[in-house]
């Protein structure tokens, strides 16, 4: 599915570009929860940092089925009237180092909203699947640029995953051939995993009942 988008701005141009940048990390998010019904993105120049020209403000809604996702970067923008149209006082918006600056902010705003979307992912599946336990797999492909993979599950299935669904932030940790547990859910495009873990095989044997613990060396 397509998130409709919605980008407002306060205190800077209205730029193509932004809106570019916005609808890319949007999709990132479409890919890791295809449920999310609607995004509205506010970007600006907070009133008390106009002097300073490099201070960026990011807010990110989310709609999703039964709730609602606010991520905020930086300075905090308001949903008051002067994000519906452009300031009198616009400043033009330029290619230099506050053009990363931005690109940083939308990036650090999306990321935070990323962290907050699998919560709130979390606990609809636990709703639903809770005495259910975790399948297990093997990584098969890794594409660590473009922040997503697959594994091969038992049943000689591919099943997308995205760098978001590995837990403890291992996605970097992770190759080819990997142990992994993880939750199956059905996505527009498909089966996807969640709540990827790395595999630890742990030993389950216990001294027989009545047994001597090993005597000390």
């Amino acid at each position: 599915m397509k998130i409709p988008v919605q980008v407002t701005f306060r205190d800077i141009e209205p730029s193509e570009t932004i809106k570019d940048w916005v609808q890319e990390e949007t999709d990132k998010l479409d890919m890791l929860y295809p449920q999310i019904m609607g995004c509205r993105v506010a970007v600006g120049i907070p009133h008390r940092h106009r002097q300073r020209g490099q201070v960026y403000g990011v807010r990110v809604d989310l709609t999703l089925p039964g709730g609602e996702i606010i991520s905020k970067r930086a300075p905090i923008l308001s949903n008051g009237p002067g994000l519906a149209g452009k300031s009198k006082k616009a400043k033009q918006w330029e290619v230099d180092t506050s053009h990363k600056s931005l690109r940083l902010a939308i990036s650090d705003a999306f990321k935070s909203a990323s962290r907050r979307l699998q919560d709130f992912a979390r606990r609809r599946r636990q709703d639903v699947k809770t005495h259910e336990p975790p399948a297990l797999a093997r990584v098969s492909e890794l594409f660590p640029d473009r922040g997503f993979g697959f594994l091969t599950a038992p049943d000689g299935r591919e099943i997308y995953f995205h760098e978001n669904s590995v837990l403890n932030r291992a996605f970097r940790r992770l190759r080819p051939g990997t142990a992994v547990s993880f939750v199956e859910e059905q996505g527009e495009k498909g089966p996807q995993a969640s709540t990827v873990r790395i595999f630890h095989k742990r030993s389950t044997r216990r001294p027989a009942a009545g047994s001597a613990a090993p005597a000390p060396a």
